[in-house]
């Protein structure tokens, strides 16, 4: 028998459907204006009926400060073009790297992790812009009240059968799972089900008749 699995948030859930973007002929300074005005770090570049073609952020924009007053290193050719570009088309950084609406919240993550970006413009099938989704966005899932991750972890995890002797309590995002399990095998699959629950920090064991099992969490398994 194998732990439920709870369903899972996606980007579509947590963005911003309102993005703000830039064609490929915006200006520098429209550029700066915009994020300033939006507080944001990073536009979308579009191009027809709004493809994604690129992004600008401020780590593009900084090279024209960088080089100030000085000839850009001939070595680094990216910094040196973009520190004399004008436009958007030519500071930004092509092909976009993008996410899809229906990615799971995990996904978008790695994926900023990875390519180290902040903000992740949302495309469709077409690569149509739909959003934006940003690091803070992905955090939201944070916020969610203690009783409704109970409750979530109760229905979508515990559920019934071999885990019907087994109840949650959940303070500060932290998971603790009390109770009898006589089946000491499904302790790592109840752990990784129970973190799979958007809004978990941690998850802790505090079972009856699982002794041996193994801990697969940051918590403990007495």
């Amino acid at each position: 028998m194998q732990a439920p699995v709870p369903a899972r948030y996606a980007v579509s859930d947590v963005m911003s459907h309102t993005a703000v973007a830039v064609g490929r002929d915006a200006s520098y300074k429209e550029i700066v204006a915009l994020m300033d005005q939006w507080s944001v770090s990073a536009l979308p570049v579009l191009e027809g009926e709004g493809r994604v073609v690129g992004v600008v952020s401020e780590a593009d924009l900084l090279p024209k400060e960088a080089y100030r007053g000085e000839d850009p290193d001939p070595g680094r050719f990216d910094d040196a073009a973009k520190a004399g570009a004008v436009r958007a088309g030519d500071l930004m950084s092509a092909p976009a790297v993008t996410v899809h609406a229906d990615a799971s919240l995990a996904e978008a993550a790695r994926i900023m992790a990875r390519r180290r970006v902040k903000r992740l413009p949302v495309v469709n099938d077409l690569g149509l812009l739909e959003g934006v989704v940003s690091r803070s966005d992905l955090l939201k899932v944070f916020l969610r009240e203690d009783d409704e991750i109970e409750r979530e972890v109760r229905r979508s995890v515990l559920g019934g059968g071999a885990l019907a002797g087994l109840d949650v309590a959940v303070a500060d995002g932290v998971a603790t799972l009390r109770g009898t399990l006589p089946d000491r095998s499904l302790v790592p699959l109840l752990a990784r089900a129970a973190r799979a629950v958007e809004g978990v920090v941690d998850v802790r064991m505090e079972l009856d008749g699982a002794a041996d099992a193994p801990a697969t969490s940051h918590g403990t398994t007495s």
